[in-house]
């Protein structure tokens, strides 16, 4: 891709004000050097510094990236700053939030209106494109499987780092925890499950710590470790290398990074039919879904995963598939860049 495109990224100074961040930290400290940082995204002053930069660099095309719709009036204000001439295209994480407030559809729709084309990556995002903008153009794709992570390390070592006994059956649920994606559901649904499994939460907690860590100390099974922190780079290959299952069940959703970085260690996703999750897995083939998601049915769920043979496998099926999927990114850049030169082409007609 070198060959055919050149890139300047540009990134946020601040996602949120400080008084209302959900986190501890908004910055990865191992990216912190990496690209430009000129935008904050309540901070409009902001915006006429950062468009007169972007204006600067002269470009043919301009890539939004988009999953919040706080970022609707920026992206909104950054595409009247340029050529007529310029495309405009948006990589659409989420459009329809997880959770609501009163201005995302108007904010939505400000934001569609001023990009040319758009690149998905789930039917439901598409659909929900479609639906505030039917004739609008878009590029689905599926998200590439991560290849930064490392290789995985052994087993036995991955969990012995956590106290975790070689041979119990190691859930995983790993990133950000926000309300919409389920984990009380998982914490209730060990209740349900004897203490030959592990559940490992990694992640975060983006809300009220306090729910979670009650949900923990009222389930009868002892054996959940909770590491309530964001996971560096670096440490991400020990929690996938000592699990046997990733769960996400997710209350709603559209795609996911953690199922990409799942499949780059080969360990097989549980995820909920809510949403997009499910959209390239099938059944006992290269995952497990559930369809009805409740803390019974998704202990059942998992008790049968770990039964005659499944969840072997689909990890053997993951692994096979492992090799094929090594070119995902560069495949994901040539289509990209083959929709990008067809709507330049429409730009001039």
């Amino acid at each position: 891709m070198k060959t055919k495109a050149d890139v300047s990224p540009y990134t946020f100074s601040k996602l949120y004000p400080k008084l209302l961040f959900p986190g501890k930290s908004q910055v990865d400290q191992s990216l912190k050097e990496s690209y430009p940082r000129i935008v904050s995204t309540f901070n409009p002053l902001s915006y006429f510094g950062a468009r007169r930069q972007l204006k600067k660099s002269n470009p043919d095309v301009f890539i939004a990236n988009y999953w919040m719709t706080i970022f609707a009036p920026m992206y909104a204000f950054f595409s009247r700053g340029f050529k007529r001439d310029v495309l405009k295209i948006a990589l659409i994480h989420n459009l329809v939030p997880h959770e609501k407030r009163f201005f995302d559809y108007y904010f939505n729709g400000l934001f569609l209106r001023r990009y040319d084309a758009f690149v998905v990556l789930s039917q439901q995002v598409q659909n929900e494109v479609l639906s505030q903008r039917p004739n609008a153009s878009c590029l689905l794709l599926s998200h590439p499987q991560y290849t930064h992570f490392g290789s995985a390390i052994n087993k036995r070592e991955a969990r012995a780092s956590m106290d975790i006994p070689e041979k119990s059956k190691v859930l995983l649920f790993f990133g950000l925890i926000r309300d919409y994606k389920g984990l009380d559901i998982l914490i209730k649904a060990m209740t349900h499950l004897d203490e030959s499994f592990y559940l490992l939460i990694a992640g975060e907690i983006y809300g009220d710590e306090k729910t979670y860590h009650k949900l923990i100390e009222d389930c009868i099974n002892p054996n959940i470790i909770l590491n309530n922190q964001y996971i560096p780079d670096e440490e991400v290959k020990r929690y996938f290398s000592a699990s046997d299952l990733c769960i996400l069940p997710y209350k709603k959703g559209t795609q996911s990074g953690v199922q990409a970085i799942a499949d780059s260690f080969s360990v097989p996703v549980l995820v909920s039919r809510n949403g997009g999750l499910h959209e390239n897995l099938s059944d006992c083939n290269n995952g497990f879904i559930i369809d009805d998601l409740n803390e019974k049915t998704l202990a059942f769920k998992i008790q049968d995963i770990f039964s005659g043979g499944k969840l072997e496998i689909v990890r053997d099926k993951l692994k096979s598939l492992l090799g094929q999927k090594a070119d995902e990114w560069e495949k994901f850049a040539v289509d990209i860049y083959e929709f990008i030169q067809k709507e330049k082409a429409k730009k001039k007609l």
